[in-house]
């Protein structure tokens, strides 16, 4: 069992069911005894909330919204991660058709570049609260990345398992932190039932098991900063990648809750949900038109979101129905032509998960469900030095030539080195709108 640390100066909030809406003390678990349904944060309804000047003139981190957090008292750990960048992309949005587009760039975050240090940093809150020294977790690579990096500089042990065929960077961006780095063989979901095994052997805080009630509220955060940064309003529109389909339902938890707290106006902007053909159990759900998520065997390149059975899957997908949205799967060229159209459009580079939000979004520009007054927000999730693989066949070669200046001539005069054209010549089985 895990050791108990010194007594923590933060408190964890006590849960409810989803589902039955049971009342459970906090502790690290997150399925209700009772229905077997997942467990969430019980916030107080009478809680003071802060005004907008109060928010904006907090420390610019996630912590600056830390009532719709579910932890009280003094957060030690994490407290410089979040508010990542919300980037205006014109070209981009002319190509998409849309009045406006937006990166809300989470390829920047602090301090493994992916939005899972938001998740992360939620959780190791959570596990100071609960006295836990060891952090852990199941994952297709961001995760593995963000728990390591979050649990060293707390000084905290970490034992991370993965599948065995995950990403070399991926691998190499998680054991330079000194952790317990475990690959398994087998999918995303095999480790993931490994983890919870250990979890109940071992009492460690597994980040994204009996630690994901928690956990799972700092994705709320990226649609918090969205309102902040576009001037305390709303978009229109929404396009996330989904995994596990956690993000999704998190993104229209807090667009909702800000909302509700009177900080910002207007309709909650349609979320459209993005996963790559070779693993989209809740793509296929939507386009049958329920919630019924039936697991699928993944095989695509885009390994951070090839979870074939996802825990939040029918719940993204009635999520994605109630806010008069939708879905796209896409293929692997596709990705990696989405990876290129963003960094030559915008300067962003992403990685898979990231190909698979652009390529989604002009699937559904389309198809006609963004429109031409739509202004849109895409979330791009990861940093593509983790998968710089997949977008090596999306690049030019680049020539290689004497210290001469007659051959620099030679080359302006062929047109430079770009003699494939550009990144929407890659398109093959989408067309710009």
């Amino acid at each position: 069992m895990a050791t108990t640390l010194t007594e923590p100066t933060v408190r964890a909030l006590p849960l409810r069911c989803r589902n039955c809406g049971g009342a459970h003390p906090p502790g690290p678990h997150a399925i209700c005894e009772d229905c077997l349904g997942p467990l969430e944060p019980a916030y107080d309804p009478a809680r003071p909330l802060p005004d907008r000047e109060t928010i904006a003139s907090r420390p610019p981190s996630l912590w600056r919204y830390r009532e719709w957090l579910p932890l009280d008292g003094a957060i030690s750990r994490s407290t410089d991660t979040g508010f990542t960048p919300l980037i205006d992309a014109p070209v981009l949005a002319r190509r998409l058709g849309v009045a406006r587009a937006w990166i809300k760039n989470d390829a920047v975050s602090h301090p493994s570049l992916s939005f899972k240090d938001r998740v992360v940093a939620v959780a190791i809150n959570a596990a100071e609260a609960f006295g836990l020294d060891t952090l852990g977790c199941a994952s297709t690579g961001n995760l593995a990345n963000a728990v390591a990096a979050h649990a060293r500089r707390a000084r905290l042990d970490a034992w991370i398992f993965v599948p065995d065929d995950l990403e070399l960077a991926k691998i190499i961006g998680t054991a330079v932190y000194g952790v317990h780095l475990v690959r398994v063989r087998g999918t995303y979901d095999d480790v993931n039932r490994l983890c919870a095994q250990v979890a109940d052997r071992f009492g460690w805080g597994i980040a994204n098991v009996n630690l994901r009630s928690y956990y799972g509220e700092g994705s709320k955060t990226v649609a918090f900063e969205i309102v902040e940064q576009l001037g305390w309003r709303l978009p229109t529109a929404v396009v996330a990648p989904m995994a596990g389909g956690s993000l999704l339902t998190k993104l229209h938890k807090g667009f909702r809750e800000f909302r509700d707290a009177g900080l910002t106006t207007g309709d909650a902007p349609r979320l459209y949900g993005a996963q790559a053909a070779g693993c989209a159990p809740i793509v296929r759900a939507v386009e049958r038109g329920d919630e019924r998520v039936v697991p699928e065997k993944p095989n695509t390149i885009a390994k951070s979101l090839a979870i074939g059975s996802p825990p939040d899957g029918g719940y993204a997908a009635q999520t994605i129905r109630e806010t008069n949205g939708w879905a796209a799967a896409v293929n692997d060229a596709d990705i990696v032509a989405g990876i290129r159209i963003l960094a030559e459009d915008v300067g962003v580079f992403t990685e898979t998960a990231g190909g698979v939000t652009v390529a989604a979004a002009l699937t559904l520009a389309r198809q006609g469900r963004l429109r031409r007054d739509d202004e849109v927000a895409l979330c791009i999730t990861g940093n593509g030095l983790k998968t710089v693989d997949a977008a090596q066949s999306a690049s030019p070669q680049a020539p290689v030539i004497d210290p001469k200046l007659r051959e620099v001539s030679a080359l302006v005069d062929a047109g430079g080195s770009r003699r494939d054209g550009d990144a929407g010549d890659q398109i093959t089985h989408q067309e710009e709108v």
